[in-house]
């Protein structure tokens, strides 16, 4: 067993450089280093105001940069964690300084600053994002270095229903989001934030960057595969961790186990994960699906329940091992930020992990009238087979002709002594 006080694995760090009042940049926060320049437009805080607002007074659902979430950065971090060296331009807060720029001022020197940085490796075309206030929209565009955007791609997000306000620009790709109340829906620290929605419109935001810039390109699944290697292989939880980016996640969604945040993800992953794993424990890969910014697995656990594996949540409190061999079919959705993961949502069949480890009765009470009306006679109760299968739920998954179908169609209600 790897030694649990590791040295942590240093992770990417580049310090922002001050171009002026209203504009930063922050190289590229991955492992690789380098990739294309971005230019990011902002929106300032919301109007101060003392004290607590008025009963009924509205919240401005705008930014307010004295709010964090560190499981989704503001802007320039995460897309500096995507790998793009990016430059922030701020022109909303209200404030005149005297190093302040104007737009156009600031956009060329934003391309200046990029073309003369060593990490910036496309000097030839930038990306464009503009966060806008209220309910204008947010902005992807790809362009060169002439400020004629008329004809340049745009990808364009907007909160609400599509209306007839809709672009009829040729060159523009639009994306609704019916749910969301203002365009800082994206933005972690705005009080209109949508973690969800703020997730599928940066996906398609990075997917239209990628396109047009041409990349940064990772090989997601190499960077999966390492992650993996480290947790079930080498067991290393500080090499694990350097796999990933400042903030990460994991949500073992069956039974809420796993750590939000690095702090409480290491803890898990040294405590409950990584040393609490069988030794003959693999993971049996069925299917993959490789998208701009994840990996989805199907796959199946195979392990010896023969110490506790609490993350699994199948030894209970005072339980021992059972034992059992077990094969359990899984689900991963891994988001995968740069060259770093950022989350992993991993899902399976906990009704069979329970019943492969004899933890799951095969019948369970039905406290009901049957749909004809017949109660349980008297001394009697009704009780019903729990619809959950055993290995060969792992087996159907790995081959879907290896079972028949619907079998459990046919699972009965019995009467037995109460």
């Amino acid at each position: 067993m790897a030694d649990k006080e590791e040295t942590p694995v240093p992770l990417p760090s580049a310090p922002i450089v001050h171009l002026a009042g209203n504009a930063t940049l922050q190289p590229p926060l991955t492992r690789r280093g380098y990739g294309p320049g971005l230019i990011i437009i902002t929106p300032g805080d919301p109007p101060s105001t003392e004290g607590a607002p008025n009963e009924g007074q509205e919240k401005s659902g705008k930014p307010d940069s004295t709010k964090t979430n560190p499981l989704d950065p503001l802007p320039q971090k995460k897309w500096a964690e995507e790998g793009y060296a990016v430059v922030q331009l701020n022109f909303g807060d209200g404030k005149k300084e005297k190093e302040e720029w104007d737009i156009e001022t600031a956009l060329n020197q934003a391309i200046k600053a990029l073309e003369k940085l060593e990490t910036c490796d496309v000097h030839d075309r930038f990306g464009l994002i503009a966060y806008e206030s209220e309910t204008k929209l947010i902005a992807s565009v790809s362009f060169s270095t002439d400020w004629d955007l008329s004809l340049r791609p745009e990808l364009v997000h907007l909160p609400g229903s599509p209306s007839a306000s809709a672009s009829s620009r040729a060159n523009t790709q639009q994306h609704n989001y019916a749910s969301a109340k203002s365009v800082s829906f994206i933005i972690p620290s705005a009080d209109d934030f949508q973690y969800g929605t703020a997730s599928v419109s940066h996906t398609r935001s990075l997917t239209f960057l990628k396109k047009h810039l041409g990349g940064p390109i990772f090989d997601l699944e190499a960077i999966w595969e390492e992650h993996t290697a480290f947790e079930f292989a080498t067991r290393s939880v500080a090499q694990t961790m350097g796999t990933m980016v400042d903030e990460p996640y994991v949500n073992h969604v069956p039974v809420m186990t796993g750590g939000m945040g690095r702090a409480a993800l290491t803890t898990f992953y040294r405590e409950r994960f990584i040393h609490s794993n069988p030794d003959d424990a693999v993971l049996e890969l069925v299917s993959r699906t490789v998208g701009v910014d994840r990996v989805v697995d199907e796959f199946v656990g195979v392990l010896t329940h023969n110490r506790v594996v609490d993350w699994l949540v199948i030894s209970l409190p005072g339980v021992p091992p059972t034992h059992k061999h077990l094969r359990i079919p899984f689900t991963s959705v891994v988001n995968i930020r740069g060259d770093r993961l950022y989350h992993e949502h991993i899902s399976w069949d906990q009704g069979t992990a329970l019943a492969q480890a004899g933890l799951l009765p095969a019948y369970l009470p039905f406290p009901y009238a049957l749909p004809d009306g017949r109660t349980p006679g008297p001394g009697k109760r009704f009780e019903y087979r729990v619809p959950v299968g055993g290995a060969e739920t792992a087996a159907k998954l790995a081959d879907a002709g290896a079972f028949e179908s619907n079998g459990m169609f046919d699972y009965e209600i019995r009467e037995v002594d109460a």
